[in-house]
């Protein structure tokens, strides 16, 4: 799976409004203005962060975890 795939799957995981993807909360205020990350910020900075990662099992996996509760 190459990076643009990534992208298309994440940007289409944040207007589904089945799924949960606010953004999160960042200590470091130089680095994220408001203290906050977007959810394609975050999940794009692991996916890079840890190369040995299958991105299509993460986000397989990531889109059941935020799935709204009914």
């Amino acid at each position: 799976m190459d990076e643009e795939e990534i992208v298309t799957v994440l940007r289409s995981m944040e207007d589904d409004p089945s799924l949960v993807t606010e953004s999160a909360y960042r200590a470091n205020s130089e680095m994220w203005p408001g203290n906050r990350i977007s959810f394609f910020d975050n999940h794009m900075a692991y996916i890079k962060a840890h190369p040995a990662l299958n991105p299509q099992h993460y986000l397989s996996n990531l889109k059941l975890m935020i799935r709204k509760k009914p």
